[in-house]
């Protein structure tokens, strides 16, 4: 029992708490052709871009007027 929470610790850093790989995967992924191509799906998928984009604008804006 002790070992794994040393294991847990030690697995839980500052570089994996500000890892964006899931986001980044999110914008930056290549088009898998065995997709189903739809406008609804298409929009969707903007919008939720769009929506993430501006959550990670308003993050910054308020740790630069915390900041400053």
């Amino acid at each position: 029992m002790q070992n794994e929470t040393q294991q847990k610790s030690k697995g839980n850093s500052l570089k994996e708490f500000f890892s964006l790989g899931e986001v980044g995967g999110y914008f930056f992924r290549k088009k898998d052709p065995n997709r189903p191509i739809n406008i609804n799906l298409k929009m969707m998928h903007g919008i939720n871009k769009l929506s993430i984009a501006i959550f990670l604008a308003a993050v910054v804006y308020l740790v630069i007027k915390r900041l400053v």
